[in-house]
């Protein structure tokens, strides 16, 4: 058992909790047992397993280590006062692990048929940014693109809120010049900006499919660029005294209409 905080391994898995980190190694650190079993159930590239024996008390969590065993996956069993350290949960459930990140090239993919497609320009918030992962992969949508400056999805806060839905979505990055061509080159895919400003309240748009959502930063909304790509702008009314919803919340509203007015169709379709 690990019981040293400034073990090798240990400092490295730490490590990971940093942006610059993330980036240079191409891994990111995860915990909690619904998040770590769906890396498991999703074939995400789990690199090394951190337990306590002393927290992980239930039998699905010994049977996740079991399957990392049985998988060959680097194990560490550390103690209690080391993996609160490394943990970012009020109540840390006692498994964590090193994960490779899954990113997608834009070039090679498209929303096809009957597919949904969310993108992202700026987007600041790592919690709104996983609760919005959570909610696309509650509608089916097939893919995320994260645009320009946006926050690291792999960020803890970030891979916390999507509830292992980080897994499950594709998640692509681009700037506006390459997202700008990527749109020539597939004009079946119809484009739906999200502004105040928007010529149509969200309900009363018809959404067709294959689509892209795109949607703004918290604080600047969707730039005149991004929104001259678009077929048609939505609003969301506004009756109180705020001018604004939470991101991750407008994003919901809009992605379950877009859903209820395609599932017909999504269901007829092979």
């Amino acid at each position: 058992m690990i019981t040293s905080h400034s073990n090798p391994a240990i400092m490295a898995a730490r490590k990971l909790l940093q942006t610059k980190e993330r980036k240079a190694s191409g891994a990111f650190l995860a915990e909690g047992l619904r998040v770590i079993a769906q890396a498991f159930d999703s074939g995400a590239m789990v690199q090394q397993l951190i337990y306590s024996p002393e927290l992980l008390v239930s039998e699905f969590g010994q049977s996740l280590v079991e399957k990392g065993l049985a998988l060959g996956i680097s194990t560490l069993e550390v103690s209690q006062a080391v993996f609160t350290s490394l943990a970012r949960k009020d109540t840390p459930q006692g498994i964590a692990a090193v994960i490779g990140q899954r990113w997608f090239p834009l070039s090679e993919n498209a929303p096809v048929n009957n597919e949904l497609w969310v993108a992202l320009q700026a987007v600041q918030n790592p919690g709104n940014l996983g609760t919005i992962l959570r909610t696309c992969d509650a509608i089916g949508a097939k893919g995320l693109l994260l645009l320009d400056d946006c926050t690291d999805p792999y960020d803890p806060a970030a891979v916390k809120a999507s509830l292992g839905s980080i897994f499950t979505v594709p998640l692509m990055k681009s700037r506006l010049s390459e997202f700008q061509n990527w749109s020539a080159s597939h004009p079946e895919v119809s484009v739906f900006g999200s502004s105040d400003k928007g010529a149509e309240d969200y309900t009363r748009a018809r959404y067709v499919l294959p689509a892209l959502l795109l949607m703004g930063s918290e604080r600047q909304g969707l730039p005149a660029e991004y929104l001259a790509l678009c077929r048609q702008t939505v609003r969301i009314p506004m009756e109180g005294a705020c001018d604004s919803l939470n991101l991750s919340v407008a994003a919901g509203i809009i992605l379950y209409e877009i859903y209820y007015q395609t599932r017909k169709h999504r269901e007829e379709l092979p």
